[in-house]
């Protein structure tokens, strides 16, 4: 196999059936599959068989877990009906009744709110601790602790995780260790080839690419990802055939649109540092000479006025999501992190003024002119 990702991306993996050279695969968009007689359905649950029933496996959405495993370079992969439903099969896929997870207090604010307000129901306890400093997460750890939890590029505050350092921690301590790799994709970094055990994506943002199509993925050791697949089909998380092709078709061209994307974030976010009328710009500047990323986010100077920023974008559209090849932007306290309590909202930063910009692949010109004519309306 060729060792670039831009040849990588393309033709990691493709799924030929019944000796059809087709290029593309096709859409097997059916709910169960045929056999000829008790014999060969038998077979299939002695392993001899592929598929029965969409829920419990299609050639669509294997494509898609397999891809995604073969680009982070995992042992195995397994597509999920969203991101959320990736995460939750990679946590029980490692956590049960009585177990406890340590988790980054500036993750996503779904993961948050299922970590703490759904797992914690069913008896599965999680600690949220800044991973900035590994002594408190280390402090963190309990007789009964069995993951820890993070991404490795925060949302939205965009902390990069030190993966090394978190992974030899587990390691030292006997834990799995699992990351969320949404927002660097695997063209900026490989989680389970530093040492991670399962990495998940919302394949809805760059894995996908184009707002149309709502889809998860969790890759890494095989056993894990066969513990991940069994809660997918036990829980009914499973993804429809054709929202895996199509999140297949948006993968080829992850390669153009990230490098694209991550240039033209560094490039806003440089043009945002100092200006007059934002107070901070969170950027990880140092992690890559044409961006790392792209998402830039912003907290508003003072004196602008927040609505009026939201009401000036002309063509950036506003919307609860990120990752599209269109620009546009979120704002983390009325969505993405909406469910975090108050105190947790306030110690992260996450307030009125935060703006989360989803930098996509126009003219970069074009994208700095539009944000600077908006900062100057709402900065009077």
């Amino acid at each position: 196999m060729a060792n670039k990702f831009e040849t990588e991306v393309l033709h990691s993996i493709h799924t030929e059936q019944k000796g059809i050279k087709s290029k593309a695969t096709p859409i097997y968009q059916t709910s169960a599959f045929t056999f000829n007689d008790l014999d060969e359905l038998e077979g299939f649950y002695q392993g001899e068989g592929s598929y029965l029933y969409s829920r419990v496996g299609n050639p669509n959405t294997d494509e898609l877990g397999q891809s995604v495993a073969a680009l982070e370079h995992a042992e195995d992969g397994v597509a999920a009906s969203s991101g959320l439903a990736a995460i939750l099969a990679g946590v029980l896929a490692v956590v049960k009744n009585g177990d406890h997870i340590v988790a980054a207090d500036d993750v996503y604010g779904g993961s948050f709110h299922m970590l703490k307000a759904e797992l914690e129901r069913f008896g599965v306890e999680t600690t949220f601790v800044s991973f900035s400093d590994l002594d408190k997460v280390e402090q963190a750890i309990k007789h009964n602790t069995k993951l820890l939890y993070t991404e490795s590029i925060t949302n939205p505050l965009l902390r990069v995780e030190k993966l090394e350092e978190v992974i030899a921690l587990a390691k030292k301590r006997n834990l799995t260790v699992l990351v969320d790799n949404t927002f660097a994709t695997p063209l900026h970094v490989r989680p389970f080839l530093l040492g991670a055990d399962l990495v998940v994506h919302s394949a809805t943002k760059y894995i996908g690419g184009h707002s149309d199509v709502t889809s998860g993925v969790v890759v890494g050791k095989k056993e894990l990802i066969a513990e991940a697949r069994a809660r997918i089909v036990n829980l009914g998380a499973n993804l429809s055939p054709f929202e895996a092709w199509l999140t297949c078709r948006g993968l080829k061209t992850l390669a153009l649109r990230m490098k694209a994307q991550s240039k033209n974030a560094m490039l806003l976010a440089d043009s945002l540092s100092g200006h007059q009328n934002v107070a901070k710009v969170y950027y990880p500047f140092s992690e890559g000479e044409e961006g790392f990323g792209a998402i830039v986010t912003i907290e508003l100077a003072e004196h602008v006025d927040t609505d009026l920023l939201f009401k000036s974008l002309g063509w950036v559209k506003i919307v609860p999501t990120l990752a599209g090849v269109e620009t546009t932007v979120s704002h983390p306290l009325k969505t993405s992190h909406r469910a975090l309590p108050p105190e947790a909202q306030a110690e992260l930063g996450i307030t009125y003024r935060l703006v989360r910009i989803s930098v996509g692949i126009e003219n970069s010109d074009d994208i700095i002119e539009q944000f600077e004519a908006a900062l100057a309306a709402a900065g009077k």
